[in-house]
């Protein structure tokens, strides 16, 4: 498994989100007052035209938030390229909003619409309120 942290490292092996002091390696696990966030793109008609020109500026500042330990995994839907999805962590919403407002993509247009959604993550290594089936 692939999780992308601070050093960029690859972590491997069982992952538990209850191990130690809430990180593995350098990410931080959500949950620990923090929620998941996803933040969803729809892209404007010109999108893909206009995208090279602004591509190195928009992806400096979403290094950035990721190596802040805000975004968690970010990237363009595929086939067709009409979107993207960011999940963040963060105390509450503004942590997304904030970055979407100044983002190149949206200030430059390139985004026709976004919007924030908190996410209850209950599956999986890192959710953040793990819910197993009951056993009879």
């Amino acid at each position: 498994m692939r999780i992308a942290g601070r050093s960029h490292q690859h972590v491997t092996g069982n992952l538990h989100p209850h191990i130690g002091n809430g990180w593995i390696g350098n990410l931080r696990l959500i949950g620990r007052g923090d929620e998941a966030l996803l933040l969803f793109y729809e892209t404007g008609p010109d999108y893909l035209d206009r995208r090279p020109q602004f591509r190195a500026e928009h992806l400096r500042h979403a290094w950035s938030a990721a190596e802040h330990g805000e975004i968690v995994v970010a990237g363009a839907l595929a086939d067709p390229v009409d979107g993207a999805v960011l999940m963040f962590q963060g105390e509450d919403k503004s942590v997304a909003e904030d970055f979407a407002r100044a983002d190149p993509y949206v200030v430059r247009g390139l985004i026709a619409r976004w919007h924030v959604r908190e996410w209850t993550t209950v599956v999986g290594e890192l959710a953040a309120t793990p819910v197993q089936p009951e056993t009879s």
